[in-house]
């Protein structure tokens, strides 16, 4: 199928500008509409986004991939930015897209953008709201967001001693401060992720070194043991791939096909 992709800037949920791309089906009527959320210091433009977000498109299927606050094409400084300011941007995308391409029904998360999705789809803020969540998909997400905090105050201890340090992430320096560190720990992601309505699909590599594959399993056995509503839920293993999905393309290929068989079931937009 044909695709169209253009570049867009809305209002983030923190009072800055961010930047956009929209990849979205020629011709098309109606179709399913996601917002994709990326990984923590990464941007729309990471090479697993911009496939899946694209493959996605000639399948029928609407995207919109975003810079958070601070990174990428977007406005503001990263370094004041938190888990708090993520969920902020996550929710501005949604509604900016509601606006742009019609009903959003489906989220996509890498890594701590898979966080953040999950933490909207299991906010009860958001359910009276209106947000129309029909689907979830999440890659190599966490479970919690204690072990960020806890990973970024050993790399640089200065961060708590002083409130702020630098630590090297993707081999660039990024500021982080102890802010960050607070907010991280102050959430109870699992307690949201217990909440969650919407079938979700998780993709996790068995050997991924920098995320283990027990969050994937922790945030599926949290969903199924909701006592107020049987949700479905897969977890499909990723056998060898890196957590950034940057190693082989055949990766990218099965991660965006499953996930457009997957938003094609779950997440068409009612009539």
């Amino acid at each position: 199928m044909a695709r169209t992709s253009y570049r867009v800037r809305f209002a983030g949920g923190n009072g800055f500008e961010l930047a956009g791309i929209v990849d979205r089906p020629d011709d098309l009527e109606s179709f399913p509409v996601a917002v994709f959320s990326h990984c923590f210091t990464c941007n729309k433009d990471l090479k697993a986004i911009v496939r899946i977000s694209r493959a996605l498109a000639e399948a029928g299927i609407a995207v919109l991939r975003y810079d958070m606050t601070g990174l990428g094409s977007s406005d503001g400084d990263f370094s004041r930015t938190t888990f708090t300011t993520n969920v902020a941007d996550l929710r501005a995308a949604i509604r900016f897209a509601a606006t742009d391409l019609g009903q959003v029904t489906a989220m996509i998360g890498h890594s701590f953008g898979g966080a953040a999705s999950l933490a909207v789809a299991g906010s009860e803020k958001d359910w009276e709201t209106g947000f129309s969540l029909s689907a979830l998909i999440t890659i190599a997400a966490p479970s919690d967001t204690h072990h960020l905090a806890k990973l970024l105050a050993n790399r640089d201890p200065e961060i708590q001693r002083s409130g702020v340090g630098k630590v090297s992430i993707g081999g660039l320096s990024w500021t982080i401060r102890r802010e960050m560190l607070e907010d991280l720990l102050s959430h109870d992601l699992t307690a949201m992720i217990g909440k969650i309505k919407s079938p979700t699909l998780l993709f996790h590599s068995p050997v991924d070194q920098t995320l283990g594959f027990d969050h994937a399993l922790r945030i599926m056995g949290l969903i199924q043991s909701s006592p107020s509503v049987e949700t479905p839920v897969s977890l499909v293993s990723l056998q060898g791939a890196d957590h950034l999905l940057a190693d082989r393309t055949a990766d990218l290929e099965f991660v965006a096909s499953t996930a457009s068989a997957f938003l094609a079931r779950y997440a068409q937009p009612s009539t």
